[in-house]
């Protein structure tokens, strides 16, 4: 009697044991909780797929439920598929007057980025509050019932990762689970599971020689925008002498010769979502690290008349913004992401809290500074943050804006000449449209003893370009069954293009059938069959080829 009841035991773990491997089990493991993991969760699930999705983050959606809800569009008509889904569930959102909560549709216009906001014809809508995104990506969730496990973190420690014949087998979670799966797609603004793989990949600058470039590399002098200081400023504490040191955010480094690479990454801020309705807004509060004295450098370009500080606070519906970074001293943190990709969780913590005591520090300094125009202050003082966004994160914006982090060095590398149209691929699977575009990398002294920003860079592309397969596809020697549709194998000034929301879905979508015709063939990857993805991205209303007219 004892033996039949140890061995009912032993039997009852064991298919626990089985029911929770099981269910740490899938076809496809995407890591993730971006815009682009959402469309190949949502593509591999209706392909018939089994997925699940690992977020480190508690809210999805990345930086467009994170804020950034004035869409870099570039040319809309090449933005099919999944991704325009989105922009059309956020017109039917914007659809119901119930939506209207701050503000009624009329008084809010029809502005956005080089197109209208609400399209009427094509039922898109390119502009939208944070809260309405996350909505729509948690109802594709749901909807779709895509499993979807929160606030797990890869283990990124080598030990963590087990590759069987140049295929990720299974990862564990930093909570010790251990999740199995026959295709992975590493969906992370980071690139964490790509490199974990031990794939290859490249941080920074590449020099303009390496790939027979124009625009990579260090290009000091070079002012596309205004985010550059058009007119002399001292960076020295004390006005023209160097002796009394540097002011805050001013790099005691030279920056190499035109052209040439660094390691250097351009400036990461948050999108922020300000209301100016009275009843919706949180005053700016001063942050427990302030310091008055980093925004020296503001108070000098105020000095010299400079006039520009709400050029960015683009508007989005109920009264709200995504302010972006905008003038030669703003939001974008200048020279102080540089250790961000390669850093641990802590150490990635802490500076996203930098840039947040910094960022928060700033709005609090042009609202109530005395040093700052009056006009400027009164203008300020009529904004805050939204009180009905980012609820549970006293409204401040979930994800911090990692414009760029790892790339890629895969089967296909992207360059300025395909941005530009001058080199032509042969396995489109979707297009980019939006300008040559870089933030600047580092603020610098310059010969003459003025302080001066650069790696600004913005140069109008001509037309709609095809990204390559190639281009999200590790090389076959590195790994066999992973796809990365966020880091990409492209150069630094080429991902300056890439590197838009709507294209991350558009890429996010074709890594899932990518993933789908794997699984149905030899689990390759690299071996999918060109002519039958293109037959389903196209059948899925991918726009992957034209000139987008």
């Amino acid at each position: 009697m004892r033996y039949r009841w140890f061995l009912l035991i032993f039997l009852f773990d064991v298919q626990q044991g089985v029911a929770q491997s099981n269910a740490n089990t899938a076809d496809v493991l995407i890591y993730g909780g971006t815009p682009a993991a959402l469309t190949a969760a949502l593509q591999i699930k209706q392909a018939g797929k089994s997925v699940i999705v690992l977020s480190p983050d508690k809210h999805l959606g990345g930086l467009s439920s994170g804020g950034l809800g004035f869409t870099d569009t570039g040319n809309k008509a090449v933005i099919g598929g999944l991704a325009k889904k989105f922009y059309q569930d956020v017109f039917n959102h914007y659809s119901q007057q119930s939506s209207w909560k701050w503000q009624t549709r009329e008084s809010f216009g029809n502005k956005g980025q080089g197109t209208v906001a609400m399209d009427s014809e094509h039922q898109t809508m390119w502009i939208f509050e944070p809260h309405v995104a996350e909505r729509i990506f948690e109802s594709w969730v749901k909807e779709n019932q895509i499993t979807v496990i929160r606030e797990v973190c890869l283990d990124r420690s080598a030990e963590s990762i087990q590759m069987q014949n140049g295929k990720i087998a299974s990862i564990k979670t930093l909570d010790g689970t251990v999740y199995k799966g026959s295709i992975f797609i590493d969906a992370t603004y980071e690139g964490d599971l790509m490199a974990l793989a031990k794939v290859s990949y490249t941080i920074g600058r590449e020099s303009n020689e390496q790939y027979g470039e124009q625009w990579n590399g260090v290009q000091a002098g070079v002012f596309h925008h205004r985010h550059h200081f058009a007119r002399p400023i001292s960076p020295y504490k004390t006005p023209g002498n160097p002796s009394s040191g540097l002011l805050y955010g001013v790099s005691d480094h030279v920056p190499g010769p035109n052209g040439s690479a660094d390691n250097k990454l351009q400036a990461y801020c948050f999108r922020m979502c300000l209301s100016n309705s009275e009843k919706n807004k949180v005053d700016f509060k001063m942050p427990v690290r302030y310091k008055a004295e980093n925004y020296e450098l503001l108070k000098r370009l105020y000095q010299h008349a400079w006039d520009e500080t709400f050029q960015k606070f683009d508007l989005v519906p109920n009264h709200k913004t995504d302010a972006n970074n905008h003038g030669p001293f703003s939001t974008d943190f200048i020279g102080m992401n540089y250790n961000y990709p390669e850093a641990s969780y802590e150490a990635r913590k802490a500076i996203v809290q930098e840039h947040k005591d910094y960022q928060m520090g700033l709005y609090y300094f042009m609202a109530n500074d005395l040093s700052v125009p009056q006009a400027v202050r009164d203008k300020m003082a009529t904004w805050g943050l939204a009180k009905d966004e980012f609820v549970d994160n006293d409204n401040w914006p979930y994800q911090l804006y990692i414009r760029e982090a790892r790339r890629m060095i895969g089967q296909y590398v992207t360059i300025e000449q395909n941005i530009l149209g001058t080199r032509s691929v042969s396995d489109p699977i979707g297009m980019g449209s939006y300008t040559l575009d870089s933030h600047n990398v580092q603020r610098y002294v310059t010969q003459d003893g003025t302080v001066q920003n650069e790696g600004d860079i913005g140069v109008h592309v001509p037309k709609p370009y095809p990204i390559s397969f190639g281009s999200i596809l590790p090389k076959k020697d590195d790994c066999t069954n992973l796809l990365v549709p966020v880091c990409v194998s492209s150069s630094h000034i080429a991902f300056g293009s890439i590197r838009m929301e709507p294209v991350f879905m558009v890429l996010g979508q074709s890594a899932g059938w990518a993933a789908v015709l794997a699984l149905d063939d030899d689990g390759i990857v690299q071996n999918v069959r060109y002519d039958l993805l293109k037959k389903h991205l196209l059948s899925s209303g991918q726009v992957i080829e034209g000139n987008g007219n």
